[in-house]
């Protein structure tokens, strides 16, 4: 990784190609036999300024462990993250560190990603501390205007998260977020843990924070309905592997993986007396997947081809970079979508 920026406008802010993160793991009992865990298995996708990519799954797909692969919270297996042309898989200490201030995160848990010993003020003046930004006398007022963006009073400044509610402690975790002006925050299952209404308080700030600020999103969960109204693009996760991106209006319009269709299926509707379809069987074991595609075991369209080969990623010609990894569509067949 060399320290001259990219500039182009081209290129992606975030690109990552077939990035890869595999755990060893031992079975129970003396002896047991040794096993590799595929948790993100050659995942690629792009992310340009200003967008968000919708990063969806069921529980154990992998979501998370893409996420923290990406800033090397922890170390990718193979593959590469590109970000602004540069890669931070091979970047050194001093390199990431600079990286890092414009790539930022939002965990699941407000109440376990801060500090119990830190007031708010402390927890949003690290950041700025860390990474030298303004002039030392003027950070308390950088903190106050970080307050004011995530639409908080001044009074919860000397607040433990303790004495916060869930929503406050998320906005709190916002705030940091923010405190270093990134072009890229990546939220995993940043609004799960919060009731429905401060969820589409938390949603609708961060719509208006990507307006205002421009700054590009990974938004991971497990939940469509979620990400339907604030995503550009959506990437579907099934056993460490992507099986479907497509524009977020696309998507909805006609999901083509038989996966995509379960999960929007198994989406609550809002019309009295509507059934939530329930996706079958249980997803196979990450440490002994199925031969050919992971997904055949579920899958209600399963081919002779799909239990001894695992399909590869085919591009759906004019619909704005739409991919899906399913034998069905590797010859065009377009009576096959439904």
């Amino acid at each position: 990784m060399t320290d001259r920026v990219t500039n182009s406008l081209e290129t992606p802010l975030l690109e990552v190609r077939e990035l890869s993160r595999h755990f060893r793991v031992r079975s129970e009992g003396f002896g047991g036999k040794t096993s590799v865990l595929k948790a993100v298995e050659r995942v690629s996708f792009t992310l340009d300024r200003g967008q968000t990519l919708g990063l969806v799954g069921e529980s154990g797909c992998g979501k998370s462990t893409l996420a923290r692969a990406i800033v090397r919270l922890i170390e990718p297996t193979e593959g590469q993250v590109l970000f602004k042309g540069r890669d931070l898989v091979s970047a050194d200490r001093r390199q990431l560190k600079r990286a890092r201030r414009h790539i930022q995160m939002i965990f699941q848990d407000p109440y376990a990603s801060l500090s119990p010993r830190r007031t708010a003020m402390q927890t949003l003046r690290e950041p700025l501390d860390v990474h030298r930004i303004g002039p030392a006398g003027g950070r308390v007022d950088q903190v106050h205007d970080l307050l004011r963006a995530v639409g908080m009073s001044p009074s919860a400044l000397n607040r433990f998260p303790h004495e916060l509610s869930g929503g406050q402690r998320q906005r709190i975790a916002i705030a940091r977020a923010l405190a270093t002006k990134p072009d890229l925050i990546i939220a995993d299952e940043a609004v799960s843990a919060l009731d429905v209404s401060i969820q589409a308080q938390v949603l609708n700030l961060i719509t208006d924070l990507q307006d205002e600020f421009g700054i590009a999103f990974v938004f991971i969960t497990h939940d469509l309905a979620v990400v339907r109204h604030i995503s550009h693009q959506i990437a579907v996760m099934y056993l460490g592997e992507i099986v479907e991106s497509a524009p977020t209006t696309e998507f909805f319009r006609e999901p083509l993986h038989p996966y995509s269709r379960a999960l929007l299926r198994a989406t609550p509707r809002p019309e009295p007396g509507a059934r939530r379809a329930i996706l079958s069987g249980e997803a196979p074991s990450v440490v002994n997947p199925p031969s050919g595609c992971p997904f055949h075991p579920r899958c209600p369209n399963a081919m002779d081809i799909c239990r001894s080969r695992a399909p590869s990623a085919v591009p759906i010609h004019g619909e704005g970079g739409r991919t899906v990894n399913c034998h069905l569509y590797e010859h065009g067949s377009p009576g096959q979508k439904k």
